[in-house]
């Protein structure tokens, strides 16, 4: 079964290992990315649930795993970590050396968009840590 927290790993090892670190909220939106991607194709790239947080879409076991950097680059890496059973590296790889060169309240800018699926479940904080249902990550502008 694949896990948004392997594949965070996964993301953070690239991107400490490229000398390209990113933050716990870089990483959030990646997995959102990554799993928009996945769904549009059919797939689900992890079964965790994504949440309606303030800044965005948010994974919240990964976010507390990594949630001692703060804003802060994360600056280790994992031994052994692989996403072959992904399915889609390529798509992967592609998103996480996109989105990691954008400034991250850019991204933060992105997922805020009027009619996307965080902001019709956010709505304003009434919907706060509320989950945002795979169908809607998937058709949502």
């Amino acid at each position: 079964m694949n896990t948004a927290l392997d594949l965070a790993k996964y993301i953070v090892t690239k991107c400490v290992k490229e000398k390209r670190p990113i933050s716990n909220l870089q990483l959030q939106k990646i997995l959102y990315y990554i799993q928009k991607a996945f769904l549009k194709n059919g797939n689900t790239a992890f079964f965790d649930d994504i949440q309606a947080w303030t800044f965005g879409p948010v994974v919240p076991n990964v976010h507390y795993y990594f949630c001692a950097y703060g804003a802060m680059p994360i600056s280790f890496s994992f031994d052994n970590i692989s996403i072959e059973n992904y399915g889609d590296t390529e798509i992967i790889n592609q998103i996480v050396e996109e989105k990691r060169e954008l400034d991250p309240w850019e991204m933060v800018a992105e997922t805020h968009k009027r009619g996307g699926a965080w902001e019709q479940i956010y709505q304003n904080g009434a919907g706060n840590h509320k989950l945002i249902p795979r169908e809607l990550i998937r058709t949502a502008g």
